[in-house]
This record gives structure tokens, sequence and C-alpha cells, in this order.
């Protein structure tokens, strides 16, 4: 059976390098890519080359050769948020439970009250003019402020599974309400935090879950809600950086053997019979910078 090839974990996959099972799966995903049905990603359109739609499609397959799942749902749960592929929440949970590995994931909840006030970090995006090339860049200015959540309930989730004929619990981390706020997951803008709190802590539990034991489902690759709720990095202006390291680290290198021959001359380094008083002649030494 050349088309396809069948991994020791019963995944099924295919050679990039073997000509003839890459002329098959380019007529497949050929196939995907004219269909209605996938997201716009996946399709043939005026602003998507069939060469892109192609290359799209032949990497959603791979992957779900690769964790067992149809390719229909790699491509319609594989979302890209701020140019990084992501799952839904949802689509990761189904993998978990329908892998045959694992009982389906459960959770558990406990109240621990009122959150009351909490102290995070929030950001706020400043332009800054006349850098990075003159084209200029927005920069995250980083203050402590303070949550009033003395109504709200401090809710705390994890999420738990056992290995098919085990009964050992695998628990996963805990995540909290507290947690989210403190992250900056619940005080962002557009999030769903504050809207469906449980819901949110099953993803994010999930996710975590996913992430110890079961990585290989997740291909490495976080939930949208995650990705979302990451804060960007500040940008920082490296231009001529090297420049000046290099000129910085010339000055410091630059040495003359003279002079650390007039030490060596010195009483304090004469304690030793042995030590020669005419060093042999060597040219100063400059680093090639």
């Amino acid at each position: 059976m050349n088309e396809v090839l069948k991994a020791q974990t019963g995944a099924v996959t295919f050679n990039f390098f073997d000509p003839q099972q890459f002329e098959t799966m380019q007529r497949v995903c050929k196939m995907f890519a004219r269909s209605e049905l996938v997201p716009d990603m996946y399709k043939v359109s005026g602003t998507n080359t069939e060469d892109k739609a192609v290359a799209n499609c032949m990497i959603a397959i791979s992957m779900s050769m690769r964790i067992g799942a149809d390719p229909l749902m790699i491509m319609q749960n594989m979302v890209i948020i701020y140019g990084k592929p992501s799952w839904s929440s949802k689509f990761l949970i189904a993998t978990v439970n329908s892998c045959g590995r694992y009982n389906p994931l459960k959770y558990k909840f406990e109240n621990l009250g009122k959150l009351g006030k909490v102290q995070y970090t929030a950001y706020d995006k400043v332009w800054i003019a006349g850098q990075n090339g003159n084209k200029g860049y927005y920069k995250n200015n980083a203050k402590i402020e303070t949550f009033d959540g003395t109504n709200i309930d401090n809710i705390r989730c994890f999420a738990f599974a056992s290995e098919r004929g085990s009964q050992e619990l695998l628990e996963g981390s805990e995540v909290s309400i507290e947690m989210a706020v403190k992250e900056g997951w619940y005080t962002k803008s557009g999030s769903k935090w504050p809207t469906i709190p449980k819901q949110m802590l099953m993803y994010r539990a999930a996710s975590f879950w996913t992430s110890a034991y079961a990585p290989d489902l997740s291909m490495g690759m976080k939930t949208e809600e995650e990705v979302r709720d990451i804060v960007d990095i500040e940008y920082e202006d490296v231009t001529g950086k090297d420049e000046k390291e290099k000129s910085e680290n010339a000055n410091k290198g630059t040495m003359s053997f003279n002079e650390d021959d007039k030490k060596a001359d010195s009483p304090a380094e004469q304690d030793s019979p042995e030590t020669s008083t005419t060093p042999p002649p060597t040219p100063k030494i400059t680093p090639p910078f």
C-alpha cells in the first residue's frame, strides 16, 4: 500500500517525498480547495490563489492524519489568530474524548468565596514615532491597576480524566477567576470571561490538561481562547545595536601587553625566583572589530 503509511500509533500519514503519494495528495487537496464547505483560507478565490489554497489544505490533511481526525473538521476548527494557528477549545476537547486513549474529560468546580480587590498588570499601547526605521511602532506601557471583584465569585476549576483501563485520575492544573484577572485575561478588551466565566474556566482547564497529558493531540498549538488572551510583548528597537556593542567591546578588548609586562616587573609579582625578568617581546593585539 504505497498511498499511505501507518505509524505505530495507528495514525495514518503520507510521505511528502514519495512522488506518487505527493501527486495523489495534490489531487485530494484540489478537491477540498474547490469545495464551498471549507473556510476561506483553504478555498480558491480572488484573494487566495490555488497554490496557496492547496498548500493550506495539504498541511491540514497531514495534521488530520497524525491525530486521527477528519480533514474537514481540522479545517473548520483551526483558527488563525494574530497570524498564529490555534484550535477551537471545543474541537480540542472532542479530540481528547474521541481518541480512545482516555475516558471523557470531566471538571471539578469549587467556589472560593468573593474575589475581592485584586491587583493586576495592565498595558496601554502608546505610539512611538521616529523608531523602527522611521516607521514608528506601538509600545506596551505596563501599569498596576486594581480590579474590584467584591461582587464576583472566585470559582476554581480543574479538568481530570483517566486512561482507558486504569483507575488512576490524571488531574490538570487549576485555573480560577483570580488567575484570570491577574493574568489579564478577564480584563482584556472583548474578553468572554466576564460573561461566560464557567465556560471559559472549562476551556482553559481542558487546555491545561491536554498540554500536560496529551500534547500530541494538540500538536503543540494553543487554543483560540489562549491566543486571544495573550498580551502582545513590547517591541524593542535593535537598530544599530550590534554596531554599538562591537564598538564598546573593541574599546574594552584593546590591551597592550607592554603595560602588563610592567605590572609583571613590579615587586609584588616577583615573589617566585623562577619568574623571568625579561619577558619575550610580544606585539600589541587588537580584536578585529
